[in-house]
């Protein structure tokens, strides 16, 4: 962002950095717990399953990289050290389950961390709305896709 909306901002920009890192860590999570559970992923029609959860992964590493050039152009730096990501995170690593071939555990891990990201990315368009549009803008497109993945996984149900 230029130095003239970083002037004329409505928001603390140090804690929508602070949000945006947040949601950036979590989202380095998820693409992880997502991309193990589809390489490990068993049973019956496992490479059904195996697709959603590699498509899936794919989008939250898209999502990550949007986080960390916006970060970027708010004058902030995303969370470097690996080892920190889940210090930071709004919520744990979402463990994928243990037993590779129950999909119903596999569903559910996602779903509850799809629902943590829904609320992550409602908070952020809340508090952005009116305020700073293109984080808002921002916010709203992963919303979108978050509740797209929830959906993918409801279905499966």
């Amino acid at each position: 962002m230029g130095e003239r909306f970083r002037k004329t901002s409505d928001s603390d920009l140090k804690e929508l950095i602070a949000d945006l890192n947040r949601a950036y860590c979590d989202e380095w999570l998820a693409f992880y717990a997502y991309t193990y559970a589809a390489q490990v992923v068993s049973g019956k029609g496992y490479e059904d399953m195996q697709e959603f959860l590699e498509k899936i992964a794919k989008e939250e590493l898209e999502h990550q990289s949007e986080l960390a050039d916006m970060i970027v152009k708010l004058g902030g730096m995303p969370v470097v050290n690996f080892n920190e990501l889940e210090k930071n995170a709004n919520a744990p690593f979402p463990m994928p389950p243990k037993k590779t071939d129950d999909y119903d555990a596999i569903i559910g891990f996602v779903m509850a961390a799809e629902g943590g990201a829904i609320e992550v990315y409602r908070k952020i368009a809340k508090k952005t709305f009116g305020k700073e549009d293109v984080v808002y803008q921002l916010a709203t497109h992963i919303l979108g896709e978050e509740v797209n993945h929830e959906e993918i996984f409801e279905n499966l149900k």
